[in-house]
Formats: structure tokens, sequence, C-alpha cells
């Protein structure tokens, strides 16, 4: 397999694993092959954030702000599944009410959503909701959040050890570590979205950061790593970090992106 093909083939499988996007039935999927896939989840995140982007754009010449901000989130759980919504529920119910490791684990792996998960979820879309209708230039703001946010996910792969139930787990769901190579082009990736910003970037930057410091020390103490449903919470919160930022932009510095 050429170069090209071989890299081709490691973002089709980034891209069916993260999203609901048909990719080619004959790809060559390998555990490794999924750990080094990992090098493409930020990108995966552009893709996703211009679609929504997109829709957002469309939707705005119709509809009022408010539709088309919701128009542009139902776009992204239509493309991802409610994959990373699903791991923020999944992570709220865990760690808050769960003791031990595997409490906590065996909480997660529960198809239904509790008290912890609902709780979380509604905050999360709600506080998206009012953040993107007040932010002056949504498509923007899509735009960079998407990406940045799968970075910091990305980054915790190869900052924290994969963590499950040997016992229980049949088989290995996500990528479990990245090379520093993969860590080096999703992070490129990633932070490409900080051109956006413009001279306002290092704030976003140090917010993001920051969100990833305390993610990687949460989960170390949680869980002793990172499991595919704590990554999923990550994106979430790190998504919302960044668009509350642009919003605090906005307002306490009168600058729009």
């Amino acid at each position: 397999m050429s170069f090209v093909k071989g890299q081709l083939n490691l973002f089709m499988i980034a891209l069916g694993f993260f999203t609901r996007i048909p990719v080619p039935s004959n790809l060559d999927f390998s555990q490794n092959n999924l750990n080094r896939a990992s090098r493409y989840f930020p990108l995966v995140g552009w893709l996703i954030g211009a679609i929504c982007a997109f829709v957002f754009w469309v939707a705005d010449q119709v509809f009022s702000l408010e539709v088309s901000v919701l128009l542009s989130m139902l776009a992204s759980v239509l493309l991802t599944g409610c994959f990373h919504e699903d791991g923020l529920a999944d992570t709220s119910d865990g760690f808050g009410g769960g003791w031990t490791t595997k409490q906590k684990l065996d909480i997660m792996k529960d198809s239904r959503v509790g008290t912890y998960g609902a709780t979380a979820l509604w905050f999360a879309l709600t506080l998206k909701f009012f953040a993107l209708t007040q932010i002056e230039s949504v498509v923007v703001a899509l735009l960079i959040a998407h990406p940045l946010s799968r970075g910091v996910s990305t980054a915790l792969i190869y900052f924290l050890p994969y963590v499950t139930d040997i016992e229980s787990s049949k088989v290995k769901p996500l990528a479990e570590s990245n090379q520093k190579s993969d860590l080096f082009w999703g992070a490129l990736t990633g932070l490409l979205a900080l051109l956006f910003v413009g001279e306002f970037f290092w704030i976003v930057l140090l917010t993001i950061s920051i969100t990833g410091i305390i993610s990687r020390a949460y989960l170390n103490k949680q869980i002793g790593g990172f499991s595919g449903d704590t990554l999923g919470a990550v994106q979430q919160v790190s998504e919302l970090v960044v668009y509350l930022t642009i919003l605090a932009i906005q307002i306490q510095l009168g600058a729009s992106l």
C-alpha cells in the first residue's frame, strides 16, 4: 500500500469511527491502524464543523438565528450519531454514581441514562445553544470549536493510559495510544483553527490548554486513565469552552471574530 493510500485509509477509519458518514467497506482496519488514525481525529472535526457551519449558513437565510443554531446542532448529532454526547452522559453517570474505578467503568457500560447523565446533557446542550445564539459569527465559532475540541481528546490518548475492564471487554473499541508523530499531526491540524481567531488566538489557546490539563488530571484521579466515553465527554466540554471563550472575548473586549 502506497503512502497516500495508507494515509487515506487511516482518514477513512477515523471518519467511519467518529461519524455516520459512509466509508468504503474494504478498509484495512486493525487496532494498530485505529491507533494511527488518531492523527486524523481533528481533521474529522474540521469536516463536521464545516458541514454544521454550512447548515447554519443556509438555514440563516430563511429562519431565525435560534432556529438556525438548533439546526446546526441537529446536524452535528446526526453526523456523529450522538457519539460524543453519549460519552458525556455515560461519564457523568459513572463518575457521579461510582466509588471505585470498577464501579465507574461498569456504570459507564450501562446503556441507560441516569440522573447525572441527563443533567450533564441538558446543561451542555443548553449552554451550547445560548452561547452560539449570542456569538456574532456562528460560522467561524463552529469552524474553530469542532477541530480544536477533538484535538484535546486526541492529545489525551497520548498522555494517559487506556483503561477498561479486561474481563468484560471482548474488543478494544478505540485508539489505545498514539505515537509522537500522530500527536504532532493531530495537534497541528486542530491548532490550525486558531487562525480564525486573529490577534486573540492566545486567549483561546490558553483556555483550551487549561481545559486539557484539567481533564487529564481529573481523568487520572477518577479512573487512572481514559476510556472511549471520557474522550467523548472531554470533546463536549472542550467544544463548549471554545464557544464560551469566544463569547467572553466578544463581550469583555468588544471584538468579534
